[in-house]
């Protein structure tokens, strides 16, 4: 039995959209001499869509596109993931379902058991889990098909109540069929592979695993589909970040035709960099901006942002804008100037000293002589964001916000200043990973100046001002932000870490005392596991 691969990307409640490249792939693998077609888990609804499954619409669209893709399955079979209506004697309304279609009708609707409310996903609220388990049969094959989290760590452990593989594979199916809305992180290439193999390996049979790719406004997909053997051996794995098909002989896979691949370990750097750019060229293009504008201060982190949008929309779509204070240094300005013409991008200066003295005259009698303090500096970044979103409704151009992961964590950004934007490009990066992207992004030639590299950071909004003055170092500040957020330390864990009480008690309380700003941040695109927004749930007080 050959059996295609169609790793591609799908948009969220556009069932016209998604079923098209499902029909177009099922004709394209008919050409390729394949009995069987794979897409990935919800492909037909576009993944996950919260409460948009909640209306009477979304319901009969998805039964309506349903039949549509099985009236091309005369001669071929597909397996693809959707939402299902329950009876209405279930608590939820939906099944997270493959459909199993042949002979021009549903012939097996499989439902995932294990839902996953950990992270991106609140699947339980719309969800009903499965309880029965069967396997499939076509062309004298059987298999089992299972959805992406039934076969992940936590099934895999004795203390869950139902592991679906260990009643499936009572049935003795030849091979299983996995497919999955496996969302990106730095460390997933890995982790996938091993998922796979350790099943392989338990249960004795091959793995088919098919995976989305393209970005969901703050969520990457990367692909990476794979074939293991039963030995747990990776004999197919597609390029990931790249929308494609591949035809796999299960019978070679089973035979041993198909050997070992040697897999391909791209450096984690270059990961985080292909899903950023992804990410914002399909948030861009579902939106409908094909610009985008951003405050260039001479900074690491607006240099990384620009240099990731030209990236990604071409230097003739986007502009920098300069806002210089009297606190700036010339060299910020000159080290801005220099970016954008390493880059090639229009760029503006404008200076805010006139409109900050204006608003500094209005408040004079009112603050009655109290001292510069953060007023004043939050007043300055509050200017630029005006000016910078002035710039965006004029020319139509997206504001990419330029915050970084740590400075989120601890508060060190302004609300409705330099918080403000329609996405955040790099809001999941560590300060140090931001210096290790721009090494990166530098790799060819330089772009982004030396000295804004080795400068010490500063938000200049006052006199000399540097991070270091109110942040601990950022490549300590940093392991500890990532042992307390993706490691899940809490404090007396973090001291014996060996990270200093006052450090700890500091950084913790910083993190507690500003979760109101980053409820209130533009989407984050992710790239770690633990990303501020939909995968970080605290309250806004507490």
């Amino acid at each position: 039995m050959k059996i295609a691969l169609v790793q591609a990307s799908f948009s969220e409640g556009n069932f016209g959209s998604n079923t098209t490249v499902i029909i177009n792939s099922i004709r394209k693998a008919a050409l390729k001499g394949a009995d069987l077609v794979v897409f990935p888990e919800l492909a037909l609804s576009g993944g996950y869509v919260g409460d948009i499954a909640d209306y009477d619409d979304f319901r009969e669209s998805n039964l309506d596109m349903l039949n549509n893709i099985a009236s091309e399955c005369r001669d071929i079979a597909v397996v693809v993931g959707c939402y299902i209506p329950t009876e209405q004697i279930m608590e939820k309304p939906f099944y997270n379902a493959a459909c199993f279609i042949a002979d021009g009708k549903v012939q097996r609707i499989v439902a995932k058991t294990v839902l996953n409310d950990n992270d991106i996903n609140e699947e339980s609220r719309h969800f009903e889990p499965n309880s029965t388990f069967e396997i499939c049969t076509y062309n004298g094959e059987t298999f089992a098909i299972v959805i992406s989290d039934d076969i992940s760590v936590p099934a895999l452990s004795s203390e869950f109540s139902i592991n679906p593989m260990d009643e499936i594979s009572k049935q003795n199916p030849a091979f299983a069929i996995c497919i999955g809305a496996v969302p990106f992180d730095y460390n997933q290439q890995e982790i996938r592979r091993m998922v796979i193999s350790a099943n392989a390996v338990r249960y004795e049979i091959p793995f088919v695993f098919v995976n989305h790719v393209g970005a969901h406004v703050n969520v990457v997909y990367d692909g990476g589909s794979m074939v293991s053997n039963a030995h747990g051996e990776i004999v197919y794995e597609m390029e990931c970040f790249k929308s494609g098909m591949a035809v796999v002989d299960i019978n070679e896979v089973k035979n041993g035709s198909l050997k070992e691949i040697e897999t391909i370990n791209t450096p984690k750097i270059e990961r985080i960099y292909q899903a950023i750019t992804m990410g914002l060229r399909d948030y861009f293009k579902r939106s409908g901006f094909s610009k985008a504008v951003l405050g260039l201060s001479g900074g690491i982190d607006s240099a990384v942002v620009a240099t990731l949008s030209v990236d990604v929309l071409g230097k003739e779509n986007v502009m920098g804008v300069l806002m210089p204070s009297e606190f700036s240094t010339d060299h910020s300005v000159k080290d801005a100037e220099e970016l954008a013409k390493n880059l090639g991008i229009e760029y503006d200066i404008v200076p805010i000293k006139s409109a900050y003295d204006s608003f500094m005259k209005l408040f004079e009698p009112r603050w009655n002589g109290l001292p510069f303090d953060v007023t004043e500096e939050n007043l300055q970044a509050r200017i630029r964001a005006v000016t910078v979103m002035s710039y965006s409704n004029k020319f139509k151009a997206m504001l990419v916000n330029t915050s970084n992961k740590s400075e989120a964590a601890v508060g060190y950004g302004t609300m409705y200043g330099d918080l403000c934007g329609g996405i955040s490009a790099i809001g999941d990066l560590y300060k140090t990973q931001v210096y290790e992207l721009a090494n990166y992004l530098n790799r060819d030639k330089v772009r982004i100046p030396i000295n804004t590299l080795t400068k010490a950071p500063s938000a200049e909004l006052r006199p000399g001002q540097k991070d270091a003055d109110s942040l601990p170092d950022y490549d300590i500040l940093d392991q500890l932000l990532y042992a307390h957020l993706e490691g899940k330390n809490n404090a007396e864990q973090l001291l014996a870490m060996g990270f200093e009480q006052s450090l700890v008690n500091k950084v913790l309380r910083l993190i507690r005392l500003n979760e109101y700003k980053r409820l209130q941040c533009p989407p984050i695109i992710r790239v770690s596991t633990c990303a501020f927004g939909h995968g970080r749930r605290f309250p806004a007080v507490w």
